[in-house]
């Protein structure tokens, strides 16, 4: 597998960060609760250019002109999700869908209720998917996996011909013996938050 431009050439790495949901068990739009002085969503961006993803892809849905007119997000592409309901991946089909023919080497997919992502591990992921060439990089820690995961471009073909209802996980089981799994030191893989007793388990992390 080539990645990148040349020999030498790191491989292209795009983010792509699902916030389309309807947030019905949170009671609130997730990509504006705040953890550590900044939104759920500016955290992850902030994560992930930390981490050198210089492309970020925002797909929202659900409320998207409250989230666009209380953050800043001209520093990343929105991309607007009208079918957010279908679920998520419809949200990532959507952000697949921009990329078009400048697709990149791989992805670094992001969810809206994991904002304690640190930056370390989305460079330790893109790290080991230039050394290994993996269609899909999956960190873990505590023998647990976690999120954001890693996918290759030759993951996106299969995701785009999802049908409704199906997820993105059928088709990452597809390549479960080209998948490499990276230790990290990063509790915030594991932190799914996703109603208003986890954020209060969050919110105690500070």
């Amino acid at each position: 597998m080539s990645l990148g431009s040349g020999p030498s050439s790191p491989p292209v790495i795009v983010g792509i960060i699902l916030a389309a949901g309807v947030s019905s068990r949170m009671g609130a739009d997730k990509a504006l609760l705040m953890y550590r002085g900044r939104t759920f969503l500016e955290n992850i961006i902030a994560a992930l250019r930390e981490g050198g993803v210089q492309r970020v892809l925002v797909v929202l849905g659900h409320n998207a002109d409250v989230i666009q007119q209380s953050l800043d997000l001209s520093s990343v592409e929105v991309v607007l999700n009208q079918d957010y309901r279908r679920g998520q991946t419809s949200s990532l089909q959507a952000g697949l869908g921009v990329l078009g023919k400048d697709e990149p080497d791989g992805i670094v997919l992001c969810l809206v209720d994991h904002p304690a992502l640190s930056a370390d591990t989305v460079q330790k992921l893109k790290q080991y998917f230039k050394s290994t060439g993996k269609p899909v990089i999956v960190p873990q820690t505590q023998g647990k996996h976690g999120h954001p995961v890693l996918l290759g471009r030759e993951v996106f073909g299969r995701i785009a011909a999802l049908g409704p209802g199906l997820g993105a996980d059928i088709v990452i089981h597809q390549y479960r013996d080209r998948t490499e799994y990276v230790e990290v030191t990063d509790p915030g893989i594991l932190l799914d938050v996703d109603d208003p007793e986890s954020y209060l388990k969050l919110a105690k992390q500070k």
